[in-house]
């Protein structure tokens, strides 16, 4: 495997993660009774669009096909999220809870992504990087959120 193709494999790979990260919002969206979090949440949803809009620009770039999919396993978290709401009736504190933990994921299949970092290109690798660091951003604001909602 050459490295544009290892670049691929990485980069689709990831963008599956971006993908359930824009599900993940747009259904705390829609479920969230906090006008402000609805707000916060469809931010959420637009950033992730563009890192999965970045990511298929690069991967288009090197030859590779774009990635629409979403994980297997977040489709089965969307599913248990839906049923433990349903029984919570959608608190406010396990929608936050439930975000920060794909946020987690999120963080993992962007460590996974750079576990590769000699292979892949310089500016794919920035990129990688930058979108990192706004899940972490995320992820502390979410935290902050969570403790609000106590």
């Amino acid at each position: 495997m050459n490295n544009n193709e290892r670049t691929i494999d990485v980069l689709q790979e990831l963008n599956q993660f971006v993908n359930d990260r824009i599900e993940g919002y747009k259904h705390a969206a829609e479920i969230t009774k906090d006008p402000a979090h609805q707000s916060y949440y469809k931010d959420l949803m637009n950033q992730s669009r563009q890192f999965s809009s970045e990511i298929n620009s690069t991967i288009s770039q090197m030859g590779g096909n774009t990635q629409t999919n979403t994980t297997a396993k977040g489709k089965l978290y969307r599913g248990w999220m839906d049923v433990k709401n349903t029984v919570a009736g959608n608190d406010e504190e396990e929608v936050i809870k439930s975000n920060i933990t794909g946020e987690e994921w999120a963080q993992k299949a962007y460590n996974d992504a750079l576990d590769h970092r000699a292979e892949l290109p310089q500016n794919v690798v920035q990129m990688v990087e930058k979108q990192k660091q706004a899940s972490l951003a995320t992820c502390e604001r979410l935290r902050q959120m969570e403790k609000s909602a106590d």
